[in-house]
């Protein structure tokens, strides 16, 4: 494992994608996409996890997460274990989830490739936390979330998106709390 990508700094901001494996289009249903909300609603509500800026696309997610207490690495861990085991059990039972035996497939035979013992693997092993040294540099990386959809000619417009936080940093209400970076300042 690179020692590069680890939270080292549990006081610091952090930008941290969350991949489906094998860059699975898993994010294209509404329920798919509800399961991770609340699932980071509750991780703000009962793991002092803070967002300041998120975006769920159709194979991954990207994250400016803090922390204000427990670990960022736990928080996550947990975050991805129980989305995992949430999002599994939703493609057995959806009614509609035509791709229902390759997405298993795909995700039994990633899980096959660890030593792990899991038998069922929905996240990429990394979510590649990098540590935002600058106010500037987390501007950067929110600017490069909320611009996801747009480059993907999803919306033309970031917040136009619903599943980001770009309609909180224009005056609107997202599904997700919040906190927002505080302003750029241009000299």
């Amino acid at each position: 494992m690179s020692r590069k990508y680890k939270f080292r700094n549990n006081d610091k901001l952090f930008f941290v994608t969350l991949t489906i494996t094998n860059w699975l289009d898993l994010f294209i249903r509404d329920e798919y996409r509800e399961i991770f909300i609340h699932s980071v609603q509750f991780c703000q509500k009962e793991k002092e996890l803070e967002v300041y800026g998120w975006c769920i696309m159709t194979s991954h997610i990207h994250m400016i997460i803090g922390s204000r207490g427990n670990l960022l690495s736990n928080i996550m861990r947990d975050l991805k274990r129980h989305t995992s085991e949430k999002l599994h059990e939703a493609i057995k039972y959806h009614p509609q989830e035509s791709r229902r035996e390759w997405i298993t497939w795909m995700m039994e035979r990633a899980a096959a490739k660890k030593a792990n013992g899991s038998k069922f693997q929905l996240w990429q092993q990394e979510s590649h936390p990098q540590e935002l040294m600058t106010n500037a540099i987390a501007h950067q990386k929110l600017a490069y979330i909320h611009d996801n959809p747009v480059e993907a000619g999803f919306v033309k417009q970031p917040p136009d998106w619903k599943y980001s936080s770009a309609a909180d940093y224009n005056g609107a209400k997202g599904l997700i709390e919040v906190t927002k970076l505080e302003p750029l300042l241009i000299v």
